[in-house]
């Protein structure tokens, strides 16, 4: 069990990285000390009510300057999406760029990620679900340019496959390249910190709702049963149900 901090949130050996689209959250996170980096994409943005991608970027950038951030580029034709991954990156701050490993057409991205990052430019590869693009990825990665490895284990885990195993074996692989880390992306609980953190993961991104439980850790369960239950019979009487 990870030891809690002042504020009852668990301290893990893994950098837990705050997933959303708005800059409350991340002021919140980032003042309370829970988050070590922030990552965001083009659905969150708009399901945050963002309209502005660059104005959006920029002011969490001013906003949080010394702190990994990760923006996504969203162009399907591969010279667009490396101009998009080099505006990005100029913007400053600790910018990693998101590049998804294929476009819609399921063209890889390999070599693009091979070019940007030997240009320096910080690289997160995201949308990974299978080892061979974990392998492929993790190649193109420069050894003298950090980069990350987003692998969606929950997406990897609504298939009925154990995603645990599969973050293991990608963890060996990332060891073959310096300076890159292995990220376990899209959590559908608590529980998925820890697998993440016994595997070897470097990173876990977390939505605000979930980074808020991890206040649970270690709470007694018949304290939790009763709690559950009286929130059961409180809900009821609020209702006003009879029978």
């Amino acid at each position: 069990m990870a030891q809690l901090d002042s504020t009852g949130i668990p301290a893990f050996g893994l950098k837990l990285f705050l997933d959303g689209a708005k800059l409350s959250d991340m002021r919140l996170a980032r003042e309370a000390g829970h988050v070590s980096g922030f990552t965001t994409n083009p659905t969150l943005m708009r399901k945050d009510g963002v309209t502005n991608y660059e104005a959006f970027a920029r002011e969490v950038i001013e906003a949080i300057p010394d702190m990994p951030l990760s923006f996504e580029v969203f162009s399907d034709e591969m010279g667009e999406m490396e101009r998009e991954a080099r505006t990005i990156s100029s913007w400053g701050g600790e910018v990693y760029v998101k590049i998804p490993v294929t476009n819609t057409l399921g063209e890889s991205t390999v070599p693009l990620i091979e070019k940007l990052s030997a240009d320096g430019i910080r690289i997160n590869v995201t949308a990974l679900m299978t080892l061979d693009q974990v392998r492929t990825s993790t190649l193109a990665l420069h050894p003298d340019t950090p980069g990350i490895i987003s692998v969606f284990a929950g997406r990897i885990a609504d298939t009925g496959i154990d995603p645990v195993p599969v973050m293991a074996k990608a963890r060996g692989i990332v060891t073959e390249r310096p300076g890159v880390e292995l990220l376990w992306a899209s959590p559908r609980e608590i529980l998925n910190v820890y697998q993440a953190e016994q595997v070897g993961c470097h990173i876990i991104t977390c939505t605000a709702d979930v980074i808020a439980k991890l206040k649970l850790a270690g709470k007694n369960l018949d304290a939790f049963s009763l709690e559950t239950v009286e929130m059961f019979r409180r809900d009821a009487l609020a209702a006003g149900y009879k029978i």
